[in-house]
């Protein structure tokens, strides 16, 4: 068994913020999250000039006040706050079209993101309660080989594990955002992008026999942490409540030059979009960035370019998007800001007035 180890020095204090994905009806799907989980909605930008709206839910820590939704205390809060959450990202029309779909990233030939996840103490009670209230199932607790963890749907059809906490963790909280999970290529590589470069520990792995599992997530450097091939690192991450990004590997990708997962953006041969990026608070956008660059990290925006402040995007090994945003940099109530904010975006879709579909 290898030796208990620390957490990963985090010198530009990155925290991953935020998991985007794309929804066709939020008077749909925010309720899915927020009747069935007990998401809150944190705070909301709409642009009816644009066409588009934002909304951002996260699951507080029981007796934890939010502030309220569309103020700039909100605003402050999600752009400040130590934990993460959904971006959920709706382009007006879409609710109204029958032929509007999203790629799950769980179909072939365009797999990529595979789920986000959801920790409560009791799987299979959760499930039948969820079931009762009409939520559709990919997979049940007692199906399949693996027993004991359930896979339930979006209205969209985006996958929402749902995972076992520890019975005796100190998190109070029904339902906790557990995990954001996408598959990867070359875990070398994606590893050295992720826990060398943005700061997140190795918590866990775990190997089988044509695919490996790995959580990553960012605890204050120098933290004792248990062997990651531990059962104490399952315990580890059963306590938690934050979240973890669950890095997947399929034996061979890494062997094979042409193969590509879906980043959940590209539409250069018919693909689908549905996920759309995972996003970092940090403590200097531009030290940050430099840094990232000079380690031979590819943009697709830099902190410098354009009009806009205050946010990068970046690539990881697999080409999924990585937002990197400045730590309470972003005020996009501000209306002069909000109007570069968008035209950024508008750019980014490469598609008129909209946001990234």
């Amino acid at each position: 068994m290898a030796e208990t180890c620390v957490a990963a020095p985090n010198p530009h204090g990155f925290s991953l913020q935020q998991t985007m994905l794309r929804i066709k009806d939020p008077k749909t799907t925010v309720p899915f999250f927020v009747d069935n989980f007990g998401f809150k909605l944190l705070h909301k930008y709409d642009f009816p000039q644009w066409s588009f709206a934002l909304y951002f839910l996260a699951i507080p820590e029981v007796g934890e006040v939010l502030p309220e939704p569309g103020t700039p205390e909100s605003e402050k809060y999600l752009w400040t706050m130590k934990g993460s959450c959904l971006e959920l990202t709706h382009n007006y029309g879409t609710e109204s079209d029958d032929t509007y779909k999203v790629n799950n990233g769980n179909v072939e030939p365009h797999r990529g993101f595979g789920h986000i996840a959801v920790m409560t103490r009791d799987v299979y009670a959760a499930s039948a309660e969820l079931e009762a209230a009409g939520v559709k199932f990919q997979k049940r607790p007692d199906e399949g080989r693996m027993k004991g963890i359930a896979f339930c749907l979006t209205p969209e059809g985006y996958w929402v594990e749902i995972v076992r906490r520890a019975q005796n963790s100190p998190v109070q909280n029904k339902y906790t955002l557990a995990q954001t999970m996408f598959r990867v290529k070359d875990p070398v590589k994606s590893l050295h992008f992720y826990c060398d470069l943005l700061g997140m520990s190795l918590l866990r792995e775990s190997h089988h026999s044509d695919f490996s599992l790995y959580f990553l997530a960012q605890i204050p450097p120098g933290t004792p942490l248990p062997a990651k091939d531990s059962a104490e690192a399952r315990d580890f991450i059963e306590n938690m409540f934050p979240q973890v990004l669950e890095l997947t590997w399929n034996h061979g990708t890494e062997k094979d030059p042409n193969f590509k997962y879906h980043n959940g953006n590209d539409q250069d041969a018919g693909q689908l979009r549905g996920f759309g990026h995972v996003g970092f608070l940090c403590n200097d956008l531009d030290e940050a960035c430099a840094q990232l660059e000079t380690a031979g990290v590819a943009f697709k925006k830099k902190p410098q370019d354009g009009n806009m402040r205050g946010l990068a995007f970046a690539y990881d090994p697999d080409g999924y998007w990585v937002e990197i945003i400045q730590r309470d940099g972003l005020r996009m109530l501000n209306k002069s800001y909000c109007t570069i904010w968008c035209v950024f975006f508008c750019a980014c879709a490469c598609m008129a007035l909209t946001y990234p579909q």
